[in-house]
């Protein structure tokens, strides 16, 4: 059985087996059950995620963003409670999709490795940076089929490994050339059997006509995108017009999540400042206010995030009540910091991702664009994301890139798509054809259909 993987009962469930930190944990973190998983005892029930480690600056955020890695959803919230040097986060979590096979023993020990390992951390001390890591060339050349690139993302999400750019190219015989400049989730691909372990595994899944090679990417840079002037402009807004939240080219489920309630409240509480959110349940919702804090340091005490309940006038929507102070222990009182975060908080939940349909020459490429968090951590899964509503769409990648940005002053990761225009499916003659792929693309980000 691979590293990382928990046999699985018939029916899909683990049986409720719990996952506890023991001795392992005990050593990391000062004791015991850092990282507890009640795992779900059947398909489509709940999994139980509860961190219990001492505290630091913005360990919600990373907690959050990897559990998504690994393809899970969030479902009825989420609970986050600190004292500013230990912490207690519990999050109820179910895979996104059936097809989707959660490593959860590897899951258990990628969250144990975020846990600080002493009691005493100055919460909220300037974020340090992690060692950079190591990063690996997957060379694949095999046939060329509607959906390719997704199945191939699929795997690598499997397997743990991050995809931080990617050239793909189409040869004139049929066949691609894809190329993934990835790192490893479980810090092993510079071993023999981890680098055979992922060839074995894309062979067995994608054919034996396959070429498959892992490389040290030595030097490796993150690239840089360059999008025409025009175009970053209009895809780097930062706010979006309401003649365009209202346009057509969105559907009428995407123009009503594009509100959002959010109101402070420094009565409640004599320490902290209370901030209530409302607003349309989509994936990522909590990620984006967890790393939406972290970035403009401020410091989260107590938090619960809920679903709507049954009957509730707030159908479809999250509730979040938040209490929390400045980096400088303080509430947040003045009005103008207050509207500072508002509009950032706003911004970040409705408008994090972006998605355009241009012309490149005689073309058509995909746009997709996201923040990166000041710690330099891109948005999980777009790629795999993107990928899948274009598959979904029958629609070919002839060539795809991931770059970053620097626009509005902040970096941003921009993927670019070149799409295959097909007479079933055209796209540079069809304004109604890109407006659906801009649609699904967008609808599978926000995780309407997984």
């Amino acid at each position: 059985m691979p590293v990382g993987e928990v046999a699985a009962r018939p029916g899909g469930g683990v049986g409720g087996m719990v996952l506890g930190g023991g001795a392992a944990a005990a050593a990391a973190v000062g004791g015991d059950d850092a990282v507890v998983m009640q795992l779900a005892a059947a398909e489509g029930e709940e999994t139980a995620i509860t961190v219990n480690c001492p505290d630091q600056a913005g360990l919600g955020c990373d907690l959050c963003r990897t559990i998504l890695e690994f393809g899970l959803r969030i479902t009825r919230g989420a609970d986050v409670s600190t004292d500013g040097h230990w912490c207690f986060v519990v999050f109820w979590v179910v895979p996104r999709s059936s097809s989707i096979k959660i490593r959860w023993a590897s899951l258990k020990n990628r969250l144990m490795s975020m846990c600080p390992s002493s009691y005493f951390i100055p919460f909220y001390h300037d974020i340090s940076q992690p060692g950079p890591p190591k990063f690996y060339l997957l060379k694949l050349l095999l046939p060329d089929r509607k959906g390719l690139l997704h199945d191939v993302t699929h795997i690598l999400s499997e397997l743990e490994l991050l995809i931080h750019r990617v050239k793909v190219s189409t040869t004139p015989d049929g066949r691609v050339v894809d190329l993934f400049f990835i790192t490893d989730g479980m810090e092993l691909l510079h071993t023999k059997e981890r680098q055979e372990e992922t060839c074995s595994t894309l062979i067995a899944t994608l054919g034996h006509s396959i070429s498959c090679e892992v490389l040290p990417a030595e030097g490796f840079q993150q690239g840089f995108s360059s999008l025409p002037p025009k175009i970053a402009e209009e895809l780097f807004r930062v706010e979006l017009a309401d003649s365009e939240i209202c346009s057509s080219s969105l559907s009428a489920e995407l123009k009503r999540v594009q509100t959002a309630t959010i109101n402070f409240d420094n009565s409640l509480s004599p320490a902290h400042t209370l901030v209530q959110i409302i607003c349309a349940d989509q994936k990522g919702f909590i990620y984006d206010i967890l790393r939406t804090m972290k970035d403009c340091n401020i410091q989260i005490f107590y938090g619960r995030f809920r679903s709507d309940k049954k009957g509730s006038v707030n159908k479809g929507c999250r509730e979040v009540d938040l209490f929390v102070k400045q980096v400088d222990g303080k509430k947040v009182i003045d009005s103008e910091k207050q509207e500072a975060l508002r509009s950032r908080l706003r911004s970040e939940m409705l408008h994090s991702l972006r998605v355009m349909i241009v012309s490149r020459g005689p073309d058509t490429e995909l746009l997709v664009a996201n923040p990166v968090e000041l710690s330099g951590k891109g948005r999980p899964r777009v790629f795999y994301d993107a990928t899948l509503a274009l598959k979904a769409l029958g629609i070919c990648i002839f060539s795809a890139e991931i770059g970053r940005q620097a626009a509005s002053e902040r970096q941003w990761e921009v993927y670019r798509f070149l799409l295959d225009d097909s007479r079933e499916f055209p796209l540079a003659t069809s304004p109604t054809n890109r407006n659906r792929v801009v649609d699904r693309v967008r609808k599978t980000l926000m995780g309407y259909y997984n």
